[in-house]
Parts: C-alpha cells; sequence; structure tokens
C-alpha cells in the first residue's frame, strides 16, 4: 500500500486539517444549523476521522464505521440540523483533507502520483459509505419520529 505514508501525514496533521474543516463551516453560507453545534462536537467528528484514518480504510471495519455514523444521522435529525448540511459539512471534511495533501509539496515523481491516486481511489468509496450510513441513520429517525407524531 503506497498511501500508507499519505494517511500517515493526514493521522499526523489532523489537528491542522481539523481548524480548517471548522473555519470553512462556521463560515460557509449553507450551514446555517451545522455550524451552531459547539465546536468540540465539530473537532470531535473530524479529528475521529482524520487521526484514525488508517484504521477506518482497512478491511473489515466497516460494521464499527456503519453504526456509528447511523448514530449520528439519528442525533443530527434530533438536533433538527437539515440532512443536507450534514452531508455538506462531511463534503467540506474529505475536500479539506484532498486540499492539505496537495499543499504539502509532495514530489510528483511517478510513485508519488501513483500514491496519491490510490490514496483518492479508497477515499471516495469510504466517504460515500460515511454519507450512506449518515442518510441511513437520519432517515431512519425520521421515519420513527413520524409514527411517534
Amino acid at each position: 500500500m503506497l498511501s500508507g505514508r499519505l494517511i500517515r501525514v493526514i493521522e499526523n496533521h489532523e489537528e491542522e486539517i481539523t481548524n480548517t474543516v471548522v473555519a470553512a463551516i462556521r463560515r460557509h453560507p449553507e450551514l446555517t444549523h451545522l455550524r451552531n453545534l459547539r465546536d468540540l462536537e465539530l473537532r470531535e467528528r473530524c479529528r475521529e476521522i482524520l487521526k484514525n484514518l488508517g484504521h477506518w480504510l482497512l478491511r473489515g471495519n466497516e460494521e464499527e464505521l456503519d453504526g456509528k455514523y447511523e448514530a449520528i444521522g439519528k442525533l443530527r435529525f434530533e438536533e433538527s440540523i437539515p440532512l443536507d448540511e450534514c452531508v455538506l459539512g462531511l463534503c467540506i471534511l474529505k475536500y479539506k483533507m484532498i486540499a492539505f495533501l496537495d499543499d504539502q509539496g509532495i514530489e510528483p515523481d511517478t510513485l508519488a502520483l501513483y500514491a496519491r491516486g490510490e490514496l483518492l481511489r479508497r477515499i471516495g468509496p469510504f466517504f460515500d459509505l460515511l454519507v450512506v450510513h449518515l442518510v441511513r441513520g437520519y432517515e431512519d429517525a425520521e421515519r420513527i419520529s413520524a409514527r411517534v407524531a
């Protein structure tokens, strides 16, 4: 796995990346509800992904991730944060993480470019899975709420 070095760069700079993500969420005009979450909550969600990226990208951890993000989706519904804002928040994290790597000035030789491509091919499906389970948890909570009402 050539992308392992890049994963370690992300994990080792999780605080810096988290700062850019939180700042982006705070100033994004479409995130009127999400940006009202406490700093601690936003930072915890970012750090959880960034600091453990290598762990999450390994095969066999999907079940743990599924349950965690379904629970987060349920929580966001209960907090009345619109689903599109939840998804956009994850997209911002993904984009800021990739932008951080691009800003590191990694030598653009063939091997480095291959490692970057390999990482991007792994990150795409990973974030897709986060979104699917976040939405599933959100919609499950929405259905339960509609039945109770």
